[in-house]
């Protein structure tokens, strides 16, 4: 049904209200009108100061007098390029997060996928400063999350601000010197072996896979373990090792019947949801037998039974990044000292649901 054009003046302003921001060609179509139809509309509404029409983006004027950071629209114009592995798991929602940011002040969003070839990060710099990318957002295609041999060079030679994203150099490295913003994975895992011995569980395991943040996660696992007195079951593989699950499988059936594991940390969610069933059919119960905490959250919530999950702070991460980057756009066009390098660490947050017992989200 067509709404009259007062009704979709109000959900236009409860849509932009509720986001932020919004692409005027996004909101066309959540609103099924056309392009031209919108316009006007929101032509209409900024008219009336109920919202600010910027460079194809329409923003909720806001509180002005106290809201932190730079003013609606003061990077009108900015184009800011994204370099991501891939836009499936967490970058999804962090590069939401960063491209809201933007909007917001009146910026754009331009994304170079690297596709986990570390090769092709600096070609997509490349190609989005070409193109008038003022500054970069990166998350570079490092497979252990840092770099090795050299692969943080083109990011010191860039002739732009960059931010990393969800990556880090260690102390020593020259990338280290780079702003950052990234989840503090350890404290996350730190979190969930909490959470286990919250609930009586004294002998746990860690399933992980190869990655980026592997080393985090175990690290965060391995120092909770310590400071609360628990036990480790050590010889995980790490998960799909073998090119399936089966060895997973047998390692956490033995650990279970054989070595008394009544809990197990899973990276990621998706890999916990395909272990699940398989448990069960050689007879380990959830979560009688075995509790157990996901790690990301993307789809933890609906598995058979609910997954608990350690959840990083996606969308915050982009926002973040992109504000981090806006601001250092600002200092450098208004020929402003930079401020201090920033490393920002966002915690995750734990969901209970029902694969640890115990009270849930929905208790």
């Amino acid at each position: 049904m067509r709404l009259h054009v007062d009704q979709r003046h109000e959900r236009v302003l409860e849509l932009v209200r509720q986001r932020g921001s919004l692409r005027v060609a996004e909101l066309a179509a959540e609103l099924g009108v056309s392009a031209v139809t919108l316009r006007r509309d929101v032509e209409a509404l900024a008219a009336q100061g109920r919202v600010h029409r910027l460079h194809g983006a329409v923003v909720w004027p806001g509180d002005t007098a106290t809201e932190p950071g730079p003013r609606q629209g003061a990077a009108e114009g900015t184009v800011i390029g994204m370099i991501v592995p891939t836009t499936n798991y967490i970058f999804a929602d962090i590069v939401r997060g960063a491209r809201e940011a933007v909007g917001a002040q009146g910026g754009r969003l331009v994304l170079g996928m690297s596709g986990y070839v570390d090769t092709e990060d600096p070609v997509q710099a490349e190609h989005l400063i070409a193109g008038g990318a003022e500054g970069l957002l990166v998350a570079p295609s490092w497979f252990g999350g840092v770099p090795v041999a050299g692969q943080e060079q083109w990011l010191l030679d860039c002739e732009v601000p960059t931010v990393l994203v969800e990556r880090s150099a260690p102390a020593g490295n020259p990338a280290a010197g780079l702003d950052r913003v990234r989840t503090d994975r350890a404290h996350g895992a730190a979190v969930a072996v909490g959470h286990f011995a919250s609930l009586g569980h004294r002998r746990i395991t860690a399933v992980l896979q190869e990655g980026p943040h592997a080393t985090q996660i175990s690290v965060g696992f391995h120092a909770a373990v310590q400071s609360l007195g628990l036990e480790v079951d050590t010889g995980a593989p790490t998960v799909r090792e073998h090119g399936d699950y089966e060895a997973t499988v047998d390692y956490l059936t033995e650990a279970v019947r054989k070595r008394g594991v009544t809990a197990a940390l899973v990276h990621s969610d998706e890999d916990a949801i395909v272990l699940v069933p398989k448990l069960q059919a050689r007879g380990i119960r959830l979560p009688d037998d075995l509790a157990l905490i996901a790690y990301d959250d993307e789809v933890a919530g609906l598995a058979d039974v609910p997954l608990t999950a350690v959840a990083p702070p996606k969308r915050s991460v982009g926002e973040l990044a992109a504000k981090l980057l806006l601001q250092r756009l600002t200092e450098r066009r208004d020929g402003r000292a930079p401020a201090p390098r920033q490393h920002l660490e966002l915690l995750p947050e734990l969901r209970v649901r029902s694969s640890c017992g115990g009270k849930t989200l929905d208790s």
